[in-house]
């Protein structure tokens, strides 16, 4: 088994601009979200993580840098988990964005949506995926942090939640929370926890005798 903490980066001065930052540059935590992030870092201390990996955009590499001095370990960046490609739409307000007629299609049917020049939202949820799945035959009975972005966070909760991606949006992903996944390279699925930013007791991979729908 594979346990992974699914981290969302913390706030950043573009939220409040209601702009796409998608991947430019420069893109900072502000006060706020420095806070959070030090904050997941604490959280996150109790797990016995092996392995840390982030979107290589900035404001996910600042998030997992309050983190990996808990561990002592090095932050792997990893572009399968980086940011929705916007194209055309990235650094512009979502106000303006709002009005085109491709905006609902983002709301209500975003498996037929690709960004102008830039992703369509079911490849990002294949690349996500797919990134996880690799990740679980390398970090066998391991837990391990991934650091990335809501969009991306709630289309991977969508797929294995068993969710149409028409309806990944009522998932809800804060900055700075943990969606906690419980996955093995021979198909076992669990999803532990959605969104949460509270403590957190420490995850421990379930022995291989014990069966999956066991309770009590």
């Amino acid at each position: 088994m594979t346990i992974f903490l699914l981290v969302r980066h913390g706030k950043n001065d573009w939220v409040k601009k209601h702009r796409l930052a998608g991947w430019l540059p420069g893109v900072h935590l502000n006060e706020t979200g420095r806070l959070q992030a030090q904050d997941v870092g604490s959280r996150l201390a109790s797990q016995p993580v092996k392995a840390i990996y982030s979107s290589p955009v900035t404001r996910c590499v600042e998030t997992a840098e309050y983190i990996a001095p808990h561990f002592d370990l090095p932050i792997i960046l990893n572009d399968e988990f980086g940011e929705t490609r916007y194209g055309k739409w990235e650094g512009k307000k979502i106000e303006k964005l709002a009005k085109k007629p491709a905006w609902k299609v983002v709301q209500f049917f975003p498996s037929r949506m690709r960004f102008p020049k830039g992703e369509s939202l079911l490849e990002v949820q294949y690349r996500g995926v797919q990134a996880l799945e690799k990740l679980t035959g390398r970090h066998k009975s391991e837990i391990v942090v991934v650091v990335s972005h809501a969009d991306l966070i709630k289309l991977v909760l969508a797929h294995y939640l068993g969710v149409h991606i028409d309806l990944f949006q009522r998932i809800g992903v804060s900055p700075a929370s943990v969606s906690v996944l419980n996955l093995s390279d021979q198909g076992f699925v669990r999803v532990l926890r959605i969104n949460d930013d509270g403590p957190l007791k420490p995850f421990m991979p379930e022995p291989k005798h014990e069966k999956s729908n066991k309770e009590g």
